[in-house]
């Protein structure tokens, strides 16, 4: 195992916490995490969401020690200190969503290595939900899936849905795959928004939170997608639709203020998942885990309850 740079003053994670240097075949560098690496219960596997990093879920890996659950996570190539895709390191890009599941595989390459305590539990946000959707699909071995706000789809308005779609297919061709979205730019959210209308969480305190990882190491920051990114986006969630679900106990968490992904895919989904449920959270924005403590202690509650099935 090869140390790399794990923030913990601001991740505020459990104190056993190390970060990692994993490599790719694709000759990429990765970093991932792992706190309370002897767990007895078993592994989660932390799949976050695009531009997040490790230390964001440090507070969430703290929570799950307290239950018996080691926690896995990662920089997804591009973002974090993972290896960057473009010149410009704040253009969130990648060609092929094919390439997170080869990041993943890195990651349970690495679980097999170190021996993380077995059985293996998904918990995955926005990004990382399509991702993880998808290794269900591949037959990875996850004993049990929780998705928050899962990008099954994208919020895109009706009007600007068949620009953004021919946009983006068109941008490879034409050269400008690396450029970023119309209307966004490398600006970092958090940073960047006031808390006030901001479309990630109602509770100040950790909006404060993810404001002060940004500011101590801006190294973490991502600004807006590419338009390669959003092609390869648009794709995969096309390809996603029109596959079933696999028959792995779940819960599905979609915040009803949600404005980031499309709840359209998640609703048409969710009720016909084999052992599976849906659960609106009331006056919750995006990220559901780090929305106010009566909001996201109940979800943490129900996936430990999960994963103890």
């Amino acid at each position: 195992m090869t140390p790399a740079p794990l923030f913990n003053d601001v991740a505020e994670g459990p104190e056993d916490g190390q970060g990692v240097w994993l490599h790719t075949p694709d000759g990429k560098r990765l970093r991932a995490a792992v706190w309370n690496a002897a767990g007895p219960s078993g592994t989660v596997v932390l799949l976050p969401g695009r531009s997040e990093y490790v230390e964001k879920y440090g507070r969430t890996a703290v929570a799950l020690a307290k239950s018996g659950y080691s926690t896995l996570t990662i920089d997804w190539r591009g973002q974090g200190l993972s290896d960057r895709a473009l010149p410009d390191p704040l253009v969130g890009h990648v060609a092929d969503f094919a390439e997170y599941q080869t990041d993943l595989d890195a990651l349970l390459a690495f679980i097999r290595a170190e021996d993380l305590p077995q059985p293996l539990h998904l918990l995955a946000h926005s990004m990382g939900g399509a991702i993880g959707l998808r290794a269900l699909m591949r037959g990875l071995p996850f004993r049990t899936a929780v998705f928050s706000g899962p990008m099954w789809g994208i919020m895109i308005s009706p009007a600007m849905r068949p620009i953004a779609t021919v946009l983006s297919a068109i941008s490879g061709p034409f050269g400008y795959a690396h450029r970023y979205v119309l209307g966004t730019g490398p600006g970092n959210y958090v940073i960047d928004s006031p808390f006030q209308g901001n479309t990630l969480t109602t509770n100040p305190e950790m909006w404060d939170y993810m404001r002060r990882q940004a500011l101590a190491y801006p190294d973490l920051s991502l600004g807006g997608p590419s338009f390669g990114w959003l092609h390869a986006a648009l794709t995969e969630c096309r390809a996603l639709a029109r596959l079933p679900s696999p028959a792995i106990p779940t819960i599905c968490a979609l915040g009803s203020l949600e404005r980031i992904v499309d709840p359209r895919p998640i609703l048409s989904r969710m009720p016909n998942w084999p052992k599976g449920r849906l659960q609106i959270v009331q006056e919750s924005e995006h990220e559901v885990l780090m929305e106010r403590s009566a909001l996201s202690d109940r979800f943490l509650k129900d996936a430990v309850s999960l994963f103890n099935h």
